[in-house]
């Protein structure tokens, strides 16, 4: 599988620290409001990105975040006249329900950074007794930017540039504009823990390098997350956690492209963005998921109403697909024939298809075309018109819901009958009954019956199918 790494600019062969294991660090939300459509972006594609590599049969350990204390958790805390932990509790609860919605994985761990507190200050001390960071007179510590090399790597952005967009802040106390905060001391009326430079509370880079290297080591395999977190978030991440460990952070950068309205990005900040919550209300959460699979993970999209209802028409032909190859599988004689090992063939020819997508930079796209290509020959080869096998059939099927399950998608599914939906299939029976005792008249009867109620009947040689008409 090649990967294009954000550190080198390239596509490159993925080869994990360990053969057969993959060790992935996914930046996860800070819990202060419901999730919208761009955080939704790399929820699913970096899910993918773990499916995928488990179908091809490595053993991943998948580290999500939540951001538990911030000063947007605070702030809200305050609006609210309540606590930070109240705040960071209601909404990664309410996260995971979005998560769940959109078939997500949950991690292999979801640390919380107020429960890796000890690890934080930890890499914060040994960073001070290497000279790459500092205590203020204030309380605060920052990271003396400039004493790592390295800094911009990741960006590629040329440090000149970066100076110059760097300023002291009003109350800061740093040596250098460039320098950024490990630790902030605590502010009157605000959350705090000890530490040896006073009460105070950890800045957001050096959340996710203790949580890192607490669940996945010195180094891990894959970084990844949203375009917009490669600087400064990433770049900080891999200045502090490569002084403190004094090895490479992270082989691989992945990052997602962003998701626009009006061709402007889709933030909080603009004040353009819907929840994955509100979209979900109208929508369901599966075209939403079919959204983020559609397009290459590394190009942007637009998002509109109309490409939603594209992503439903798309699933509902995958559905329907589905639910005409399992009534072939429930109804079909067993057997195979000549015609079979050719189809078998083709079978095989989807599967490779698909994985030669998903391994060209897990390339979304392409294999969702080819899932559609697998459909219609399904449908055209082995319909209830065609009178398949059902050895062939149930290939198939098994294929065509491993490959929709890589993607995470056709996962909504019935668990039981509704009462409609039994009184039909009932009236269904009774009329093939009618037709065996060649009663002609009753089985005439009861279809006049169902088309009365909009009910489509289909005499195949498996049985009969129905559907509801307009």
């Amino acid at each position: 599988m090649k990967i294009f790494n954000t550190l080198t600019r390239q596509k490159e062969e993925f080869v994990p620290i360990a053969p057969g294991e993959a060790k992935i660090y996914a930046c996860g939300p800070t819990v202060y409001n419901f999730i919208h459509i761009g955080n939704a972006r790399p929820m699913c594609v970096f899910d993918i990105l773990r499916r995928y590599l488990e179908y091809r049969g490595m053993k991943v350990t998948f580290v999500q975040n939540f951001t538990d204390i911030d000063d947007k958790i605070i702030r809200k805390a305050n609006e609210e006249k309540t606590d930070y932990l109240t705040v960071a509790e209601r909404y990664i609860q309410e996260y995971k329900t979005d998560a769940r919605g959109l078939n997500i994985r949950e991690a292999t761990v979801h640390p919380r950074a107020t429960e890796t507190m000890e690890q934080i200050i930890e890499i914060i001390s040994d960073l001070v007794k290497k000279g790459y960071a500092y205590p203020a007179e204030n309380g605060d510590v920052y990271f003396r930017t400039l004493k790592f090399s390295g800094y911009g790597k990741l960006s590629h952005q040329p440090l000149e540039e970066l100076e110059a967009g760097a300023r002291i802040g009003v109350g800061e106390s740093k040596e250098d504009p460039m320098d950024f905060a490990l630790w902030k001391a605590a502010k009157p009326g605000e959350p705090y823990w000890d530490s040896p430079w006073g009460k105070g509370r950890p800045g957001w880079h050096i959340e996710c390098s203790a949580m890192a290297r607490t669940y996945l080591g010195d180094t891990i395999d894959i970084h990844c997350g949203g375009q917009d977190l490669i600087f400064p978030h990433h770049e900080n991440e891999i200045a502090q956690s490569e002084c403190c460990n004094g090895v490479p952070f992270a082989h691989y950068w992945m990052h997602n492209g962003y998701i626009n309205v009006d061709n402007r990005k889709m933030s909080k900040s603009l004040n353009n963005f819907f929840t994955v919550r509100e979209v979900a209300k109208e929508f369901g959460y599966e075209p939403i998921r079919y959204l983020m699979v559609a397009s290459h993970y590394r190009s942007p999209i637009n998002y509109s109403v109309d490409l939603l209802k594209q992503c439903t028409a798309a699933l509902e032909r995958l559905y329907t697909c589905r639910e005409n190859l399992e009534f072939v599988v429930s109804n079909a004689k067993p057997g195979r024939e000549a015609r079979d090992e050719e189809i078998k063939k083709r079978l095989e020819e989807y599967q490779n298809r698909f994985c030669e997508a998903m391994d060209d930079d897990l390339n979304t796209a392409d294999a969702i075309a080819v899932l559609f290509e697998l459909a219609k020959d399904i449908n055209t080869n082995l319909s209830t018109a065609t009178n398949p096998h059902k050895e062939i059939a149930e290939e198939a099927l098994t294929l065509f819901n491993s490959l929709a399950d890589v993607l995470g998608l056709l996962y909504v599914k019935k668990d039981t009958k509704d009462s409609l939906d039994e009184e039909i299939e009932n009236l269904i029976q009774r009329r093939v009954e009618a037709r065996k005792n060649k009663n002609w008249a009753e089985a005439d009867r009861i279809r006049d019956e169902l088309s009365a109620r909009h009910v489509v009947l289909e005499d195949t040689p498996q049985g009969t199918k129905w559907h509801i008409g307009e």
